[in-house]
């Protein structure tokens, strides 16, 4: 994929994140733009908590491990600082989708974001990383015991941003 098609695909996700009501918008992260969109949802069946959704998204010229997991804990301190409300596990939480997109990817970055949520106090990241390349998107789909309340909801969002 070219550059060009690159910038194509997050025009894609920014239009779903409108379309989800994410209101999308870009900021600039050290100099580089990334896409950000923010939802927040209340359930019953989550014990009556409000999750914050965050979803930040970016190009860079290679996804490594270091890479993504340096990513993943920026957009975790982002969206706790930027979610307002009630503190964070006072009937409330946080999720995110710490999104890469790169035509050089390395496997074990894709293994990486494919193995398992990331987890801090009621704070929970599944990192994207987007092979345009290969055009395969991975990112964990399971279940995990921390966080199970929210999972088909994390999954069925993932689905809907950010598949090819």
């Amino acid at each position: 994929m070219s550059d060009e098609s690159i910038h194509a695909y997050l025009a894609s996700v920014e239009g779903r994140l409108a379309a989800d009501g994410c209101a999308p918008h870009w900021e600039h992260w050290a100099g580089a733009p990334v896409l950000v969109g923010r939802r927040a949802d209340f359930r019953l069946k989550w014990a009556a908590t409000n999750l914050h959704l965050f979803t930040v998204a970016a190009t860079v010229p290679e996804i490594t491990v270091p890479v993504i997991d340096t990513f993943t804990t920026q957009v975790l301190t982002y969206a706790k600082k930027n979610k307002g409300g009630l503190p964070v596990g006072m009937q409330t939480g946080v999720a995110s989708f710490p999104v890469l997109v790169s035509d050089r990817v390395d496997p074990a970055a894709m293994a990486w974001a494919e193995e398992k949520q990331r987890n801090q106090f009621a704070c929970f990241a599944r990192p994207v990383v987007v092979d345009t390349t290969h055009r395969y998107v991975g990112f964990y789909r399971g279940k995990p015991a921390l966080g199970r309340a929210y999972a088909s909801h994390l999954i069925e969002k993932g689905t809907r941003y950010f598949d090819l």
